[in-house]
């Protein structure tokens, strides 16, 4: 068997990293809001949602943060339109990063061909003892981290809102897919546990969907298919879960997104969204609505 304990590491000072918080996306600049039914008709039924004490869940993957999105996540965090923020594995990286050193993303092509890829102490041990040490799911594990540890660029972390907040954020890890993996003294079983506990806690968001909303941006593989188990899930023990309003908000219209979302989900009624356009675009706009009319 290969040997992960001879695997070098380099420190994060001496990586080149693609993205700072200089580059993030500022609530106050100009927004040309997207003309887009689809959009409208999403902003309304959250508002709607909102107004009627309702569910309002959203999922979403790693491009937004390295996109300089994160502070439209975190404004509706901190007046309380998200009521479950659940992310994929690499979300949480970049966005523990952001908090950390204010840098996140490298590039791999350069760092791939000698193998320092993903080999960054500090984020791989912080982020796996923080994991092994404490009972609570992944999301929560890393936020309560981030707050206890002041780290300096935390405001601009969505961990770290959430746990302000007390809002459930829930992190759903797939074995092998992030550098997390690649850390000499990985203890698989506490991530996996914390990240199943993630599960069970989103699945009992999920449980009190009806009537209510949840928004798929930018992950194409993971969150679609978690949100399918967890719908499964609580149909089969018997809660009433056939009335929601499913969006997705993506670049490029993936088949899995808009069927695992949009359209088998609500196929027992309710309303599908598919709203293909660039982030940047449909994720500010989607905030300038939700103000312009609520």
């Amino acid at each position: 068997m290969i040997d992960f304990s001879k695997i070098k590491l380099r420190p994060l000072k001496e990586r080149k990293s693609k993205f700072s918080i200089g580059e993030i996306v500022r609530l106050d600049e100009k927004i040309n809001v997207l003309n887009d039914e689809n959009l409208k008709k999403l902003s309304a039924e959250i508002l709607k949602a909102r107004k009627n004490d309702e569910q309002v869940i959203f999922m979403m993957g790693a491009h937004l943060i390295k996109q300089g999105l994160s502070l439209f996540i975190i404004e509706m965090i901190r007046n309380g339109t998200i009521r479950h923020l659940a992310m994929n594995g690499a979300a949480l990286i970049h966005d523990f990063e952001i908090a950390f050193i204010g840098e996140t993303s490298e590039d791999v092509a350069e760092n791939l061909p000698d193998g320092s890829f993903g080999m960054w102490t500090e984020t791989l041990k912080m982020i796996n003892e923080a994991v092994k040490k404490s009972s609570l799911g992944y999301g929560k594990a890393i936020g309560k981290l981030i707050h206890e540890k002041g780290m300096k660029f935390k405001e601009y972390s969505i961990l770290y809102w959430c746990h302000k907040k007390k809002i459930p954020v829930t992190v759903h890890t797939a074995i092998g897919t992030e550098i997390i993996y690649q850390y000499p003294y990985c203890d698989g079983a506490a991530l996996g546990r914390a990240s199943y506990l993630d599960f069970k806690i989103f699945t009992d968001s999920v449980s009190r969907l009806q009537d209510g909303v949840i928004v798929n941006i930018g992950s194409a593989v993971i969150m679609p298919e978690v949100f399918l188990k967890s719908l499964s899930i609580v149909r089969n023990l018997g809660f009433k879960v056939d009335r929601f309003v499913s969006a997705n908000l993506d670049m490029i219209d993936h088949y899995r997104t808009r069927v695992n979302v949009v359209e088998r989900p609500t196929s027992k009624g309710g309303i599908g969204l598919n709203i293909v356009a660039r982030h940047e675009e449909t994720l500010p706009s989607l905030c300038k609505l939700l103000e312009e009319t609520k």
